[in-house]
């Protein structure tokens, strides 16, 4: 395979973007990586290596998928925007381990591609460049592909804070318990805005995620796990009681019962969201599940 000068460089992404006239699209959130550094510190967070099939969003001129291809088996990488099309045919011609899917990864059928052009053995671990203005509903989306493992993912700062955070601290929230529920968490690194083209509006970093064996957790119905904690945190500054009897004033009537069998497993009605493990609000959802199913309990 020959190698070519690395896309990562500011002179390099200029020359380009100036021979196929490209213009950002604000709309799609397109900032590129100009320092190669950055994109390999990304690969080696995400513990890339020539057995990982990776899968990418967003690829814009081939930058990282470029880094991908190098030290990847495989790369599927989505990328929506037409334009991008033939460049990435010229930026990646020297890799015959990538295929570029034109399409909303949103609306595409994540798992069948996967399965089509990734090897059948092995996970998947998503590494990218994440759209700012869609990371929240693409990782969401991407936590329900069953063969993905990892997410290795540039986002910006304070969405990753979120998504890292600890009960008891100002950024945790439902985003925090809806990704640690089912994977690890953790910043792995800080990126300056200058390594952009064009440079951003706010500080971005890179979270690692790492999938359970198991969720951290048991629940009798995920889907209103998850309904029951955007609830409580509907207005932070608000108790759970004050939250919760906002979407189901059904238990004002309950209220003794419900608060008493809440204090056998160590939670009040006084406390706010952000005080309660991901434990506590599997418990809190079991109970209040009874409650609003059968409110003569």
């Amino acid at each position: 395979m020959t190698r070519q000068l690395a896309i990562a460089t500011p002179t390099r992404t200029k020359e380009i973007l100036q021979k196929y006239d490209f213009m950002f699209k604000k709309s799609l959130g397109q900032n590129f990586i100009v320092d190669t550094n950055v994109l390999l510190n990304i690969v080696d967070a995400a513990g890339i290596d020539e057995n990982s099939n990776v899968m990418e969003v967003g690829p814009g001129i081939g930058a990282l998928t470029e880094q991908l291809a190098r030290h990847a088996h495989r790369v599927l990488a989505f990328e929506i925007d037409q334009r991008l099309l033939p460049i990435l045919d010229d930026t990646l011609s020297a890799y015959d381990n990538v295929h570029i899917h034109h399409q909303d990864v949103l609306k595409a059928d994540v798992s069948a591609l996967i399965d089509e052009y990734l090897p059948a053995e092995g996970g998947v671990d998503v590494v990218a460049n994440l759209p700012y203005y869609v990371t929240t509903p693409i990782i969401l989306g991407l936590l329900k592909v069953p063969r993905i493992d990892s997410f290795t993912i540039m986002l910006q700062k304070e969405v990753a804070d979120r998504i890292s955070a600890k009960p008891g601290t100002k950024a945790y929230g439902s985003l925090s318990i809806a990704i640690q529920y089912y994977m690890t968490a953790e910043v792995a690194l800080i990126v300056p805005k200058t390594v952009f083209m064009p440079q951003p509006n706010v500080e971005s970093a890179v979270v690692h995620l790492r999938r359970h064996e198991q969720p951290v957790a048991q629940v009798d119905d995920e889907e209103f796990f998850f309904t029951v904690t955007r609830a409580s945190f509907q207005q932070r500054r608000k108790t759970l009681w004050n939250n919760l009897t906002s979407s189901y004033p059904q238990l004002k009537e309950q209220k003794e019962t419900f608060e008493a069998e809440l204090a056998t497993y160590d939670i009040a009605l006084i406390q706010r969201g952000e005080t309660l493990s991901i434990q506590d609000f599997a418990d809190l959802s079991n109970i209040l599940k009874k409650y609003v199913q059968n409110p003569e309990n």
